[in-house]
């Protein structure tokens, strides 16, 4: 989604008279980032600033590619935005700790962008955070032309606007709406949803390199973390583990199953041995049966066979 606007206040200012009459009459060049300045002269503010930053972009990286498939989008951090001409020029800028300007692209004629200027690229960031290091009077400031709050509302208008505080352990989020920011309502996990992104922001309390604190960071709309680099890989890492853990006790288990079907077969032919020696065993005391019943026969003939002959000698002897 493109957010084209226009400035609603002059970026020229603070001006001499002659640079103000050539832009009057059109002749004045209009400087581009490659002339203005790239930093202001300030420190950061902390050292957790730039892991914060790093996190932040690490974490959603994977979800801007899938989004911008071209690639055009880009990442400032601590990088200025010119929405004015003043002198000095930094003036006329301010510069967000973390912000994210959807469908522009990452360099400029091949060269790497040392600012973002607005009327040269006419597209807001989508969103921009702000890390609070003081008492937060300086994210708030709504003086018209010098307080960021009222820069990123009235002239940069930036839709989503967060103040992140890590001493609080609160991040607040603004949604620009009919040229004004309302202040956003957390959803039931206590994030804050960004519909454009499919993402939501909030606050997560954990380790993030060799620091625990409560950190600003992204969850997708169904309110799963996104993993940062180190995290990703160690989910890699699990889940590789956790694949090689299943082939292997797929592996068991059929090698189990090979068990069982080769018990079953023996327990079968053991089963079948067993009923074949059974019948056998009929078979050999049936014959044994008839083996004595022959051999009963036999004694009973040869009995009679005898009863016979001492017959025949009677009737012999009476002759």
């Amino acid at each position: 989604m493109d957010y084209q606007i226009a400035l609603d206040y002059p970026i020229i200012s603070y001006l001499d008279r002659k640079v103000k009459a050539d832009a009057v009459n059109g002749s004045v060049v209009l400087p581009d980032h490659t002339q203005l300045p790239d930093e202001d002269g300030t420190f950061v503010k902390n050292f957790q600033e730039h892991l914060q930053s790093l996190l932040l972009t690490d974490s959603i990286w994977a979800t801007l590619q899938a989004d911008h498939k071209d690639g055009q989008f880009a990442i400032g951090q601590d990088c200025g935005i010119y929405w004015k001409l003043s002198d000095p020029p930094e003036k006329g800028a301010e510069a967000p700790d973390w912000f994210y300007v959807p469908n522009v692209p990452p360099m400029l004629k091949g060269q790497i962008r040392r600012s973002y200027v607005m009327w040269q690229e006419h597209v807001p960031p989508l969103i921009a955070l702000e890390f609070v290091s003081g008492d937060g009077s300086e994210e708030r400031d709504r003086t018209p032309l010098t307080g960021k709050f009222w820069v990123y509302e009235q002239a940069i208008k930036i839709p989503y606007y967060g103040i992140y505080e890590v001493k609080k352990s609160q991040v607040e989020l603004y949604y620009l709406t009919n040229g004004r920011y309302k202040p956003m309502v957390a959803n039931k996990r206590g994030h804050y949803e960004l519909p454009e992104l499919g993402v939501e922001v909030g606050i997560w309390q954990g380790r993030y390199k060799n620091l625990y604190l409560p950190w600003i960071r992204w969850w997708d709309k169904n309110g799963t973390l996104l993993p940062h680099a180190e995290e990703s890989q160690a989910l890699t890492q699990v889940q590789i583990t956790q694949e090689r853990l299943a082939k292997e006790l797929a592996q068991r288990q059929a090698e189990l199953e090979r068990f069982a079907k080769k018990e079953e077969r023996l327990a079968k032919e053991l089963a079948q041995r067993q009923a074949e020696q059974e019948c056998r065993a009929k078979e050999l005391a049936q014959r044994e049966t008839e083996q004595e019943r022959f051999a009963k026969k036999e004694e009973r003939l040869a009995k009679e066979l005898a009863q016979r002959e001492t017959e025949q000698e009677r009737f012999a002897k009476k002759e």
